[in-house]
C-alpha cells in the first residue's frame, strides 16, 4: 500500500494508471464482501493518516486530476435520462454493451468509468457507509482551503467550483426546455394558465450563479437569491408530482413516463449541486463538504457502472405505465370480490353463464379439431373460437373463473400498499383476501358446475338428433388423458396461468391507451357517426368503449394467446399446448357420454383430480405474477407476510366459513365499510399525504436556508 502511494509524487508515473491499481487495491475479490470493502478502505486511511507526507502526495495528485479533466459533461449526463428519447436509448445502450463508446479521458467522466470499470463496482462502493468514505476523504484533504483565484477580468472561482456552475447552468436550461413539453401541458392544462416555474427556476438559477460568483472573494456577503431559488425548485418538484398523479388517473405513455422521469433527475441532480456549492461558499474548506461530496460521488460511480444496464433503464420507464394497467386492472377486479350475500350469488350466476358458453366453446373446438385443417387455418380457427367465445361472455355478463387472479391481485396489492404496519390495516387486508377467496370458489363452482352437465346434455342431444355419438370411444379417452395428473398438465396449466396473466396487462394497457388517446372523446365529435347512428346511441356507444375497451381488448387477445400456444409449439417443434381448468372440466362431460358413463370410479377420481390441479396451478400462476408486477409497480416492499399469513390461518381455522360461503344477510351492511372502496379512499388519502409530504419539504427547506 505504501509503496504504491509513494509513486503518486513521481512525474514518470502514469497518473490515472496509479489510480486504476489504488481502486484495485480496495476493491474486494466478491463485489458484495462488504466487510472486505470496509477493511481495505481502513486499511488506506490509516496509512494515510500515519504517513502525512504520502497523504500529500494522494491529495496533490486528487487536485491535478480535477484542474485537468473537464467535469461538466459529468454532472450534466451521468445518471440521467438524455434527450433522445426511449427507443433511442434502448438501441444506444445495446450497441454500447457489444461495442463500447472510445474512452476520452481528459473527462471525468470517463475517467471515473476507466478507474471503476467493474460493472458491479457499485456494488461495493455504495455498500461502504458513508461516515468511512468521509474519513478518507479529510485524511486525503485534511483541511485544504478552497481560495478564488484572481485574474485580469477580476475574481475567478476555483476550477472545481467553476465546473459546477456551468453544469448547473446547462443542467437548468434542460429543466426549462422539459417543462415546456407539449405531452407535459396535455396532461396539466393548468401550466399554460400561469408562469411556468420552469422558466421561473431558470431565471432565478442564473441570477444566483451571478450573485455567487461576485460574493466569492466577500466572505461576508450574504447569497439571498438562495431562499427564492429553493421555493422555485419546490414549485418544479409539486408540478411533477401533480402531473405523475393526474397521469396515473387518465393515462400516460412511454414519453410521458420518459419525460418526467428525466425532468425529475434533472432537479434532483439541481439540488445536490446547489446544496454543494452553498456548503462550500460558506465553509472554505473541502473537508467541511464531504458529506455532499461523498453522496454525489456515490450516485455517480452508480450512473456510471450501470450506463449500458438495460433492465435498470426499463424498469425506470415502464414502472408508471406498470402502474397506470396495474391500477386500471385493480379496479376492474373490485367487481369481482364479493362482500355481500347477493353479489355473491351474483357472480356464481354471472360464472354459471359463462360456464354454459364454454361448454358450448369446447365443443366447438372439438368439431373444429375433426376437420383436418392445415396447420395455419386450424390454429386460426382454435384462436377465433376462444377469442370471440370470451367477448362473447363478456358481452352477455358472464364471468370466466380464471380471469379474476389477474384482476383481483391488483386490488390486494393496492391494499397492501396501505397496510404497511398497520393492524387494523391487516385485519381489513385479511378480510379482503377472505372475500377474494370466497368469490374466487363462487366462479369455480360456477364454471365447473354448469360447464360439465351442459356438456353432457350437448353431447346427448347431439346423439339423439343425429342418431351418432357426438364422440367415439377412443376420443373420449383421448381427452381423459389431457386431464391425467400424471401427463405433464401442470406445466400447460402454468402456460395457460401466464396467458391469464397477460390478458390481465392487456386489460390494463387498453385502459390506460382509452384514456390517454381520449377515445371516448373523440368518437363523440365524430360527425358523420352522429348523423348515422344519431347524437344519443353514439353516446351510449361512447361510454361503453370507455368502460368496457380493456376488458373486450383482454378477452380477445386472450382467446388468441391460448389458440396460438399450439401453433407456436408446432413452428418450434415443441411439445407446447395449454390447459384450462374450465374447458378440461368441460371435457370430462363429453368424454363421459362418449364413453356411455361407462368410468370406473378410479378413473372418474383422476379426471377430478387432473381438473382441480389444473384449476390450482392457473389461478396460482395467474395470482402470483399479477401481484408481483402490481406490487413492483407501487415500489411496496411488504416485510410482514409472515404475520399476515398467521392472522389468515387463524381466521380460517375460527370462522372457515367466511372463505367458504357468503355472508349472513344481517352483516351486510358491516361488512360493506371494508370493501374494495377503501382502495379509492387510500388513494385520494396517497394524493393528500404526498401533497402534505410536499410543503413539509418544502418548509424544511426555507427553514434550513
Amino acid at each position: 500500500m505504501e509503496a504504491l502511494l509513494e509513486r503518486f509524487g513521481d512525474a514518470n508515473e502514469d497518473g490515472l494508471g496509479l489510480w486504476v491499481a489504488l481502486v484495485d487495491h480496495v476493491r474486494p475479490t466478491r463485489a458484495h464482501d462488504t466487510e472486505a470493502a470496509i477493511a481495505g478502505l481502513h486499511e488506506l486511511t490509516d496509512t494515510l493518516r500515519r504517513r502525512r507526507d504520502l497523504a500529500e502526495r494522494l491529495s496533490d495528485a486528487l487536485i491535478r486530476l480535477f484542474d485537468e479533466c473537464k467535469q461538466v459533461s459529468l454532472y450534466v449526463s451521468s445518471g440521467l435520462l438524455p434527450s433522445t428519447g426511449f427507443f433511442s436509448e434502448t438501441a444506444r445502450r445495446i450497441s454500447e454493451r457489444l461495442l463500447p463508446d472510445v474512452i476520452d479521458t481528459s473527462h471525468m467522466k470517463d475517467v471515473l468509468s476507466v478507474v471503476f470499470h467493474r460493472v458491479d463496482d457499485e456494488e461495493w462502493v455504495t455498500a461502504i457507509p458513508d461516515e468511512d468514505w468521509e474519513d478518507f476523504l479529510r485524511a486525503v484533504l485534511g483541511s485544504i482551503a478552497v481560495q478564488a483565484e484572481t485574474n485580469g477580468a477580476g475574481v475567478k472561482l476555483p476550477k472545481p467550483a467553476e465546473e459546477i456552475v456551468e453544469a448547473l447552468r446547462i443542467l437548468s436550461y434542460h429543466v426549462s426546455a422539459i417543462g415546456l413539453e407539449p405531452e407535459l401541458i396535455r396532461v396539466d392544462p393548468s401550466l399554460e394558465e400561469h408562469e411556468s416555474p420552469f422558466l421561473a427556476q431558470n431565471a432565478e438559477l442564473l441570477a444566483y450563479l451571478d450573485r455567487y460568483r461576485s460574493c466569492w472573494a466577500d466572505d461576508d456577503a450574504m447569497l439571498e437569491e438562495q431562499k427564492h431559488l429553493d421555493v422555485m425548485l419546490d414549485q418544479c418538484s409539486e408540478v411533477v408530482l401533480r402531473i405523475r398523479r393526474r397521469a396515473a388517473k387518465i393515462g400516460t405513455s412511454l414519453t410521458l413516463t420518459f419525460k418526467l422521469e428525466r425532468l425529475r433527475q434533472h432537479l434532483t441532480r439541481i439540488t445536490d449541486l446547489l446544496e454543494l456549492l452553498h456548503r462550500l461558499y460558506a465553509a472554505r474548506r473541502m473537508d467541511a463538504v464531504a458529506p455532499q461530496i461523498v453522496g454525489l460521488f456515490k450516485e455517480l460511480v452508480r450512473a456510471e457502472c450501470r450506463k449500458n444496464k438495460l433492465s435498470d433503464y426499463w424498469s425506470q420507464n415502464v414502472e408508471l405505465l406498470s402502474l397506470r394497467m396495474t391500477e386500471s386492472a385493480s379496479k376492474t377486479g373490485e367487481h369481482y370480490i364479493t362482500t355481500t350475500r347477493s353479489e355473491y350469488f351474483g357472480i356464481l350466476g354471472s360464472a354459471a353463464l359463462g360456464g354454459l358458453i364454454i361448454a358450448m366453446m369446447t365443443g366447438l373446438k372439438i368439431v373444429l379439431g375433426a376437420q383436418g385443417f392445415a396447420p395455419l387455418t386450424g390454429a386460426l380457427a382454435f384462436c377465433l373460437n376462444y377469442g370471440l367465445g370470451f367477448v362473447l361472455i363478456h358481452l352477455i355478463g358472464g364471468t370466466v373463473a380464471t380471469k379474476q387472479p389477474a384482476m383481483t391481485a391488483n386490488s390486494i396489492a393496492a391494499s397492501i400498499g396501505e397496510s404497511q404496519g398497520k393492524t387494523r390495516d391487516l385485519e381489513n387486508l385479511v378480510e379482503l383476501i377472505a372475500r377474494t377467496i370466497r368469490s374466487q370458489l363462487a366462479a369455480i363452482l360456477g364454471n365447473v358446475g354448469v360447464a360439465i352437465p351442459t356438456a353432457m346434455l350437448l353431447s346427448l342431444g347431439i346423439h339423439a338428433i343425429t342418431g351418432s355419438p357426438f364422440l367415439e370411444v377412443d376420443k373420449a379417452r383421448e381427452l381423459l388423458r389431457q386431464v391425467d395428473p400424471w401427463s405433464g398438465i401442470v406445466f400447460f396449466a402454468a402456460i395457460a396461468g401466464f396467458c391469464l396473466f397477460l390478458s390481465g396487462l392487456i386489460a390494463g394497457y387498453y385502459d390506460n391507451l382509452c384514456a390517454y388517446s381520449r377515445i371516448p372523446q373523440r368518437l363523440r365529435q365524430l360527425r358523420w357517426a352522429r348523423s348515422l347512428f344519431g347524437r344519443q346511441r353514439m353516446e351510449r356507444v361512447a361510454a361503453y368503449v370507455e368502460k368496457d375497451l380493456g376488458a373486450l381488448a383482454a378477452n380477445f387477445f386472450f382467446g388468441f394467446l391460448l389458440g396460438g400456444v399450439t401453433a407456436l409449439g408446432v413452428l418450434l417443434g415443441l411439445p407446447l399446448d395449454i390447459r384450462h381448468i374450465a374447458f378440461s372440466s368441460a371435457y370430462v362431460g363429453y368424454a363421459a357420454v362418449g364413453m356411455d358413463f361407462a368410468l370406473s370410479w378410479q378413473l372418474a377420481l383422476l379426471s377430478a383430480a387432473g381438473v382441480a390441479l389444473i384449476g390450482l396451478t392457473n389461478l396460482a400462476v395467474s395470482f402470483a405474477l399479477t401481484l408481483y408486477v402490481a406490487l413492483r409497480a407501487r415500489r411496496i416492499t411488504f416485510a410482514q407476510g409472515r404475520h399476515l399469513g398467521m392472522m389468515i390461518l387463524r381466521r380460517f381455522l375460527s370462522r372457515p366459513r367466511d372463505f367458504l360461503l357468503p355472508p349472513p344477510s344481517t352483516s351486510e351492511p358491516a361488512q360493506k365499510n371494508d370493501g374494495p372502496g377503501a382502495e379509492r379512499r387510500g388513494d385520494a388519502e396517497n394524493d393528500s399525504k404526498i401533497a402534505d409530504e410536499s410543503k413539509d419539504a418544502l418548509g424544511h427547506r426555507r427553514l434550513n436556508s
